[in-house]
């Protein structure tokens, strides 16, 4: 799949799209933070998570082509496991994926007015990487779990510039392993080439999602060694794919 950047118009994204963007968080945000006073399950917040999610594709003109969902059972709670290219990545997923999703994702995300707020209160949860309480961590996870809520884990830690997958940290796979959730991988090609790195601009575009089988993880230890053998696994499925647009090194 090739990708062409269309110029950059800084009028486009100052004019049109930032002002769009804040009425969508902002509207959204406010339903979603005062349904969580009286709804706390956060399903109707999950839906306004997904419509923020859908109507920043359209404004952006992001294209998602989806393919696997026929691999997952609809009534089945997941761990979906994604490389990280772009923070589209978050509004792709959203709409891509039909099930009620939860982030683990880095605690400074939570600075964020509404969008942060958001995900603070409707169960989603941010983590500081220097001082994690793994202990609140797995019980919160585990609590969603059982309402039948999925998560999604972003295991590389940062975005990647050029489209090349990082070691995964084994560290993301303890509460699946420890909790027996199937895993999903999940590949996200062309999603940095929709806003690069470090650039506000966003650019019109086609990105794949790509949904590989789930990983029983019945019976596997949660132990260190073990996790990031697992990480280490789970890479192996999503790296091919999610690399597919990188050009390969001249010789």
């Amino acid at each position: 799949m090739s990708f062409r950047l269309p110029p950059y118009h800084w009028w486009r994204t100052v004019f049109y799209l930032i002002p769009a963007i804040t009425v969508y968080t902002v509207v959204l945000g406010t339903l979603s933070i005062g349904s969580s006073l009286f709804e706390h399950s956060g399903r109707f917040a999950h839906w306004c998570a997904r419509t923020w999610s859908r109507l920043i594709l359209v404004t952006t003109g992001v294209r998602v082509e989806v393919s696997g969902l026929e691999r997952l059972d609809r009534e089945r709670a997941y761990v979906f496991v994604a490389n990280h290219q772009s923070i589209y990545d978050i509004p792709i997923v959203f709409w891509s994926l039909p099930y009620q999703i939860r982030i683990i994702a880095k605690a400074s995300l939570g600075r964020f007015p509404f969008l942060g707020w958001h995900l603070s209160r409707t169960g989603h949860i941010l983590v500081d990487r220097r001082h994690p309480n793994r202990a609140a961590i797995f019980g919160r996870a585990s609590r969603l779990m059982r309402e039948g809520l999925s998560l999604i884990v972003f295991p590389e830690g940062t975005r990647s510039r050029d489209g090349r997958v990082a070691p995964f940290k084994g560290g993301s796979f303890y509460l699946a392993l420890e909790a027996g959730l199937p895993v999903v991988p999940i590949a996200i090609v062309g999603s940095r080439h929709v806003m690069l790195k470090g650039r506000l601009a966003t650019s019109p575009g086609r990105v794949k999602l790509i949904v590989h089988e789930p990983i029983d993880t019945t019976g596997l230890s949660g132990n260190p060694r073990a996790a990031r053998a697992f990480a280490a696994r789970v890479r192996e499925v999503i790296a091919p794919a999610a690399e597919s647009d990188v050009a390969a090194p001249a010789a």
